[in-house]
């Protein structure tokens, strides 16, 4: 594609790469690390988030196992907390904090909490931005065309739409993992001295969807710029 040039990788791809593996790379440490340290409850994943909830007042969730590494995540359309199987039996810190971080979007549901709102509102239009790139290259192609003005535009209101959906994904997962430090606190499943480590798995986690953010605006302030010039 004509645009995927070297000022797209040098400006886009390199930067957006090198962020999601310095991420990765977090992530990656803090779960090999925290994964060897049992929790002093002894309560599973599974078991920890369930009385979380249960703690909360929260008895329509309903906690499952989930194919694949690091599958965890709470549909609040069906109101179900899926964890990854490491997550769910697993008993160290690391498991624990995993499993109340998407506890912690259970309590954000049940709480009305509006950023959680925002983003399922979004997702629908967030999955539409698949069709971004198809329309952005015929936009280009025809760029001289009435026809092709539109097509560009479009595509770029699609990618915005993808910088807002990571962008609003960050104040909902950095809350979600605070909720969940509070409540394993409050409930006695974690103490003082553990808390540390949930909190460095709970942030080197977050560093994914900086990264996705900091991706997303990137991508779209290069097709802005390069639509502006065509």
């Amino acid at each position: 594609m004509f645009f995927l040039n070297s000022q797209y990788m040098l400006l886009v791809a390199l930067p957006s790469f090198l962020i999601a593996i310095w991420a990765q790379m977090k992530v990656q440490g803090a779960l090999k690390r925290y994964s060897r340290v049992p929790a002093a409850s002894g309560l599973s994943g599974a078991e920890a988030a369930a009385e979380i909830l249960r703690a909360s007042g929260i008895n329509n969730v309903a906690i499952e196992t989930t194919r694949g590494f690091l599958g965890d995540h709470y549909d609040p359309s069906s109101h179900t907390l899926r964890l990854s199987p490491d997550v769910y039996n697993g008993r160290s810190l690391a498991a624990v904090g995993i499993a109340a971080h998407e506890a912690g979007h259970a309590l954000q549901q049940a709480h009305a909490y509006a950023p959680l709102g925002l983003r399922s509102a979004i997702v629908p239009l967030a999955v539409m931005s698949n069709l971004a790139w198809p329309i952005l290259i015929l936009g280009l192609i025809l760029r001289a065309s009435p026809l092709g003005a539109l097509l560009v535009t479009g595509a770029l209101l699609l990618f915005l739409v993808l910088v807002v959906m990571q962008v609003v994904n960050l104040p909902v997962e950095y809350n979600a993992s605070r909720r969940a430090r509070e409540a394993l606190l409050r409930c006695g499943i974690v103490s003082a001295q553990e808390d540390g480590g949930i909190k460095a798995v709970l942030n080197a986690a977050a560093l994914t969807y900086v990264a996705a953010a900091l991706g997303a605006i990137l991508q779209f302030l290069y097709f802005l710029g390069l639509a502006r010039r065509n």
